[in-house]
């Protein structure tokens, strides 16, 4: 690991400890040429493609994710450490899948079943730019589909 201050790769880890919120380790470090010290994260290099309606292929990004559930959760009892948490918890149920590709509606419909169970606010809100409804009977459908402990 290269040092940010004098750019020498050698360094040893003083400390390390889990950071579950994104899903990473946290390492701390210190430079042997100048003794600084620095933390640096390390995380798991998810390599799953994610197949677009256009035919395309992306990266999975964890960040484009949370950026998603931020807009459909905003202003509901649903918090950004949430959010994040949630995120991390779809990561790794891709991860344990082993999966090597997954389509954005598949992807939209796994996060929805944790959202339901989170807030029916930020489900409907998430639901409608997955499922593109195309009029109010398809976004009613959705609503009745939810079961009636699950409306708050």
């Amino acid at each position: 690991m290269q040092c940010p201050f004098c750019h020498t790769v050698e360094s040893k880890v003083t400390d390390s400890r889990d950071a579950p919120e994104m899903n990473a380790i946290k390492r701390r470090r210190q430079c042997l040429e100048c003794e600084k010290r620095f933390t640096t994260f390390e995380t798991i290099d998810l390599t799953i493609q994610v197949k677009k309606r256009d035919g395309g292929y992306e990266d999975f990004q964890t960040g484009k994710l949370i950026r998603g559930l931020d807009a459909a959760c905003r202003h509901t009892r649903i918090s950004h450490d949430k959010v994040r948490a949630l995120a991390s918890e779809v990561a790794a149920e891709l991860m344990e899948k082993q999966l090597r590709e997954i389509s954005t509606t598949q992807l939209g419909e796994l996060v929805m079943d944790h959202l339901k169970k989170l807030d029916m606010v930020a489900y409907i809100r998430f639901a409608c730019v997955y499922r593109r409804f195309k009029d109010v009977d398809e976004l009613m459908d959705a609503l009745s589909l939810a079961s009636p402990e699950e409306k708050r």
